[in-house]
């Protein structure tokens, strides 16, 4: 069962160095892993590259998501898309982690919308957004992978909080770009924090969805341990013809390893 989920490791496994976390997701019994943006920098050097890929590499696992640098994360930021402050940092950022993901065989690349900023137009923020959009989804799609955009929350400003706000941004880019190769990215956490009817935005929206992750709520910890009924919705993606990944996008309330026993009970 564990070939169907792939674990985050950014946010499991934390008690290891990050580059020991692919190999430790690999002992534990997956083969997939993916990561939010590993790197300090929009521009890592070379060296911190072909040590993040080489991590990868070694430990036999598939790299099956990565995020483009989204800002300080811990600091609140959630993404670079929107700013204009930083939209060249993210479109400088597009080659690199597209290169990473592209070597490593991965397909499907998280861009994070970002915050309202204070003294600019939301109205201005968002053309830029499906103007960056379309930029991250037209070298994605030459190589067949999916630009992914998320509804967020615990984010005060992070203005896509249901499936329908995402969908409507990812139409907009397809409308004045042409641009096809960007998906919804459904995480079953943040929709239901949200208050998004789960079950009708799969109904809806199944044919868009183009990478799911799973926290259980409250408390973002591995499922069973809060309310979502994960295994229904879990069941519903699979009847709308979802067949990708499932990210495992937790805060283990355990040791990474003993957090996983929900998962050979299902």
């Amino acid at each position: 069962m564990e070939s169907r989920f792939a674990v985050n490791c950014s946010i499991l496994f934390t008690e290891l160095p990050l580059l020991e976390r692919p190999q430790a997701a690999r002992a534990a019994g997956f083969e997939g892993v993916e990561f939010w943006w590993p790197f300090d920098t929009a521009l890592p050097g070379d060296a911190e590259v072909d040590a993040f890929e080489r991590a990868i590499l070694d430990a036999g696992v598939q790299l099956v998501g990565l995020n483009f640098a989204a800002g300080d994360m811990p600091g609140g930021d959630r993404g670079l898309v929107s700013w204009p402050q930083r939209s060249l940092e993210f479109r400088d950022n597009i080659a690199v982690t597209l290169g990473i993901g592209e070597r490593l065989g991965c397909r499907a690349f998280n861009a994070l919308y970002g915050n309202r900023v204070d003294g600019v137009d939301p109205a201005a923020q968002d053309e830029l957004a499906v103007e960056n959009l379309a930029l991250a989804g037209t070298a994605a799609g030459s190589f067949g992978a999916t630009v992914l955009v998320e509804p967020v929350s615990g984010a005060a400003r992070y203005p896509l909080l249901t499936a329908t706000d995402a969908v409507g941004v990812i139409d907009r880019v397809e409308r004045e770009s042409g641009v096809t190769s960007v998906g919804l990215l459904a995480d079953l956490y943040h929709l239901t924090v949200n208050g998004d009817d789960v079950s009708a935005a799969i109904a809806k929206y199944g044919d868009r969805i183009a990478h799911v992750q799973i926290a259980d709520a409250p408390g973002r910890n591995e499922p069973g341990t809060g309310e979502i009924q994960l295994e229904r919705y879990l069941g519903e993606l699979q009847e709308a013809g979802y067949d990708g990944w499932i990210g495992l996008e937790y805060k283990p309330s355990t040791t990474s390893q003993d957090s996983f026993r929900w998962l050979r009970q299902l």
